[in-house]
């Protein structure tokens, strides 16, 4: 089976993972994916991303985090900018989703960062995902 926007596809697995209240969530190896996880590490929306395994057995482990009530910090992922649609934004239309609660993941030319940091480096590019 090949899975033609592996970003949709880890979305997907953190959404159900989450639904079902699961810990840890084990995803295929890419950089991109690593790139993006690192942003939600450095956010505080999940505990911990490990590389497991070498070779073509690489993959993601994601440690979730949940808060004492046991509602996860992660409220909502969607993906905006999909392989049949892309979304680009300049820099000065880039803004928070969801009244600041939340954050867009912007690949930039500069890397992959956030809707924050990329306004604060005036810097434009593809709308990956929101985050909130």
């Amino acid at each position: 089976m090949t899975i033609t926007d592996p970003i949709s596809d880890m979305l997907t697995r953190l959404r159900n993972a989450i639904a079902v209240k699961h810990t840890v969530v084990k995803l295929p190896y890419s950089k991109l994916k690593l790139a993006i996880l690192e942003i939600l590490s450095k956010e505080g929306m999940v505990s911990e991303v490990n590389k497991v395994g070498r070779g073509i057995a690489k993959s993601l482990e994601v440690t979730l985090k949940y808060d004492e009530n046991g509602d996860s910090t992660i409220h909502e992922l969607e993906r905006i900018s999909k392989p049949s649609s892309r979304v680009y934004l300049k820099a000065t239309d880039i803004y928070s989703p969801k009244n600041r609660y939340g954050f867009y993941v912007i690949s930039t030319s500069k890397g992959l960062m956030t809707s924050k940091d990329a306004r604060k480096n005036k810097l434009g590019g593809e709308v990956l995902l929101s985050i909130w």
